[in-house]
């Protein structure tokens, strides 16, 4: 019988230093320190960054953002997608080795694993032991640091949704609500799943974006490429030998290159869209090369068309302004621009009219015709704000409702507004009129509302 499931077997990346894994842990601590951080940093009395749901406001530290706003995240999604396209076209899948919450929470979960149960061979020795008190007890505390860090990140995740210090409270107090004790627990065991126990597998099958790069490669983009002609016919020798004098090329076939890479692959077999670029090839084969007397460089950050044609390092910059790049920065830088003149633009209050649909028109004391209104004002500044009402439209329209309000910054407020209009001087049927809604200091809308005259 055939099985139509290749097994998997368990991948024990070994630790490296060097250059690139330096550069790597730098990514790992500025991204963990703004994810970790940014919730508790106060911002003018409130939490810096939070996305209140239930208010329907978004804190972005000096920035109020209501739903109406929703083209301002249409646009940050673009521009993050534009970016993407055009750092993979350049760099290729670093963003993936080096910022990839997959592969920073891997690299933190792997830095646990190696704290209670050794480097690669030992973690090796120690899965093909018989269960003992000492492997258990190491396996055991490991979970638990695992399962520590991954309902961390899950309070976290939450605490950009709900006041963080509030959330802090109510977990201390065992008065978490149903929703908010939901989601710390999956987001929390979605990170020990995924950076635990999946780690590659979400890299080479779940991630969509190994499977489409390569429709933003191309000949000039930079990747973890393996010199082969350097480095073939590979094989092992003693220090002292003569390679050339063997037949050998510069590779000694120390497969350390394949037992540092997270996803498992042998970079001497060409570019695999399972490599994510993080380089530890590099660090562990530079290392090697350093022992035997060899040059560094047998696997390196190049392009295809550097190692066809013997390209130095400045060639290759010069071969990054092509067709696709100009493409893709002008649209970012376009879309970049607008975005920021909209919002520095922006007028920052928004106002919706609503009409009383119970009552179209009536006619009160006096004669005259009187349609009722409600105005939504949204204080989008962090400060109080007193706005001034006016209407407009037709001859003798007056609004005899209270003609300015205070709303609190942060703040939205329902209004009830009646506008008054002198018996016979506007025809039967429907009218434009506007509504002027000014604040001195923020600025003035003028939004589109109907007048009705009954026959």
């Amino acid at each position: 019988m055939m099985s139509l499931y290749q097994a998997q077997k368990k991948i024990y990346p070994r630790s490296v230093s060097g250059l690139f894994a330096k550069w790597r842990w730098f990514f790992v601590f500025a991204t963990q320190i703004f994810f970790y951080g940014i919730p508790w940093l106060q911002w003018g009395g409130r939490q810096a960054m939070l996305f209140d749901l239930e208010a329907r406001r978004f804190y972005i530290f000096g920035l109020v953002l209501y739903p109406q706003d929703v083209i301002y995240l249409s646009g940050i999604l673009i521009i993050s997608a534009l970016l993407l396209f055009l750092f993979t076209a350049v760099a290729g899948r670093q963003w993936c080795g080096y910022a990839c919450p997959q592969t920073v929470y891997t690299e933190i979960y792997l830095w646990i694993e190696r704290k209670f149960e050794g480097d690669r061979s030992a973690r090796m020795r120690l899965d093909k032991a018989p269960l003992s008190a000492a492997k258990l007890s190491r396996k055991t505390a490991k979970q638990l640091a695992w399962i520590a860090v991954g309902l961390w990140t899950g309070f976290t995740f939450v605490g950009y949704f709900t006041p963080i210090r509030e959330l802090a409270g109510h977990v201390l107090s065992w008065t978490l609500g149903p929703w908010e004790t939901f989601w710390i627990f999956f987001y929390g065991f979605a990170t020990y799943g995924n950076a635990g126990f999946m780690r590659e597998q979400v890299c080479k099958y779940m991630c969509p974006y190994a499977r489409f790069q390569s429709a933003m490669f191309d000949k000039d983009t930079l990747i973890v490429t393996y010199d082969a002609k350097r480095g073939e016919p590979r094989g092992a020798r003693s220090k002292k030998a003569d390679p050339a004098a063997l037949g050998l090329g510069d590779c000694v076939n120390c497969t350390l290159c394949v037992q540092v890479c997270p996803t498992g692959i042998d970079i001497r077999n060409g570019l695999q869209y399972e490599c994510i670029s993080c380089a530890a090839c590099i660090d562990v084969c530079d290392e090697v090369m350093d022992k035997v007397g060899y040059p560094r460089g047998l696997i390196r950050y190049s392009t295809e068309h550097a190692l066809q044609e013997g390209w130095g390092g400045k060639q290759i910059v010069r071969h990054i302004l092509r067709p696709r790049v100009l493409i893709y920065s002008t649209i970012l830088a376009a879309v970049s621009i607008a975005l920021v003149a909209s919002l520095f633009l922006r007028t920052p209050f928004k106002v919706d009219i609503v009409r009383d649909r119970a009552t179209l028109a009536r006619i009160v004391e006096g004669g005259k015709i009187e349609n009722v209104y409600r105005i939504q004002i949204m204080n989008a500044t962090e400060k109080p704000q007193t706005f001034t009402l006016a209407a407009e439209g037709l001859p003798g329209l007056e609004l005899v409702t209270d003609k300015s309000v205070t709303i609190d910054g942060a703040q939205s407020l329902w209004v009830p507004v009646r506008l008054q209009l002198p018996w016979g001087t506007a025809k039967p049927g429907s009218h434009e009129i506007h509504f002027n809604v000014q604040s001195a200091s923020i600025g003035a809308l003028k939004e589109k509302s109907v007048f009705m005259v009954p026959r």
